[in-house]
């Protein structure tokens, strides 16, 4: 037992493993080896290069990249309905925002404040994944540079973005929630803006709960407006 614990394992990187230790005389002599090692160097100085010469020229990220997430701007004003949604679905706890109401808004809801800290972010994209407004995205921008801390807490000013500036990550949004949820995902634009005042305008809270139930009978049995291609 004791002689099979002290024989070594024998771990070959090649087949021949019972010379793999054993150099040739040319081997000792390393010339060829270092002969080989010039010749594959002077074979790669004329090799087409990848590399960009940053910053003077920067990498422009395909759609699906997850850079900094950004707030998209419509139409002059934020999506965002202040949900919560993204702060309660992020994993560090980097975004804090503060809920408000206007009655002249056809949102209704927007946020006072809406604050990212960047030193926080881990570009997860869980924010943007929950968010039912597509009212928060990953961006292209990753060139972003703090002088101190401060500096790196985003605000909703700093945070807003066109949504033109933005079309091709919210297009890819479409296609990839798509092929997850199918042909029933089918993301419309009018969905940005609405009021829970027009969700249901025959809603009356003063209705039993005998008429509710009638009430509802009555609307499953009313044709859909559209119907949807599986």
């Amino acid at each position: 037992m004791q002689k099979n614990l002290d024989k070594p394992a024998a771990n070959p990187i090649s087949e021949d493993f019972q010379r793999e230790r054993k150099l040739s005389f040319l081997e000792k002599l390393y010339i060829p080896e270092i002969l080989k090692g010039m010749k594959y160097s002077f074979k790669q100085m004329f090799a087409p290069t990848f590399t960009m010469n940053y910053p003077e020229e920067k990498w422009d990220p395909p759609a699906s990249f997850r850079g900094r997430p950004v707030l998209v701007e419509d139409n002059g004003k934020e999506r965002c309905v202040a949900c919560g949604l993204c702060a309660r679905a992020c994993p560090p706890l980097a975004i804090s925002m503060q809920a408000n109401e206007d009655s002249d808004d056809p949102k209704e809801r927007y946020p006072n404040f809406f604050e990212i800290n960047m030193l926080r972010c881990i570009y997860c994209g869980y924010c943007e994944e929950v968010c039912p407004e597509e009212a928060i995205v990953m961006s292209k921008d990753y060139d972003i540079v703090f002088e101190s801390r401060e500096d790196a807490i985003y605000d909703k000013e700093r945070l807003l973005v066109a949504k033109e500036d933005l079309s091709d990550r919210l297009e890819f949004l479409r296609e990839y929630k798509n092929r997850q949820f199918g042909q029933f995902w089918d993301f419309q634009e009018e969905n940005n803006i609405h009021s829970v005042r027009d969700r249901d305008t025959d809603w009356n809270t003063g209705l039993s709960l005998v008429d509710m139930l009638e009430q509802q009978k009555k609307n499953d049995a009313t044709e859909a407006s559209k119907h949807w291609s599986v």
